[in-house]
């Protein structure tokens, strides 16, 4: 086991080695549609590094930060007699920084398709972190710079916090 561990390996690393070129950092924005009603647009930046196993094929890490806007509710005042409540209004906003695994998959004619699996680690109004997935579909124009559509969700004990983005990335 430990041989057959080593071999693909040295492997990977030769692959990557021979194709070099093809590493590099990825810096990209996006902006999207949430799909839970508590919230009104997302936006974020990503960061990866991919390195090229073969000429069609990037394996790499991804995190970055992602924003969903919270929407405003307003809960009614009451009042009896002498006792007054007065209304209140809620906001609640959720980051989330996922740490993942990134593939892409490139076609010939700049079409690619890719995904991210992890875990996102949420900030805000929201605590812990859940499993993410983001599948994504591309295109790459000028050998460096790509736009997508995407699919992003974080699934927590149950729930679901999702949306549709559109993305820009440059590789370096």
């Amino acid at each position: 086991m430990k041989k057959l561990l080593l071999i693909a390996t040295f492997a990977i690393l030769g692959t990557t080695a021979a194709n070099a070129q093809e590493n590099g950092f990825k810096v990209g924005v996006h902006a999207g549609l949430p799909f839970n009603d508590d919230y009104s647009f997302n936006a974020g930046v990503d960061v990866a590094y991919t390195w090229a196993l073969s000429d069609n094929f990037e394996l790499g890490a991804t995190t970055g930060y992602s924003y969903y806007f919270g929407k405003e509710y307003t809960v009614p005042g009451i009042s009896m007699g002498p006792i007054s409540i007065p209304a209140q209004s809620y906001k609640f906003n959720i980051g989330s920084i996922p740490v993942a695994a990134t593939a892409q998959y490139n076609f010939d004619g700049g079409f690619n398709l890719g995904a991210d699996l992890g875990y996102a680690f949420l900030t805000g109004d929201a605590d812990g972190g859940g499993f993410y997935y983001q599948p994504k579909i591309g295109y790459t124009f000028a050998e460096k710079h790509t736009i997508y559509a995407g699919y992003k969700g974080i699934s927590k004990e149950g729930t679901e916090l999702s949306s549709v983005n559109i993305g820009y990335a440059i590789k370096f």
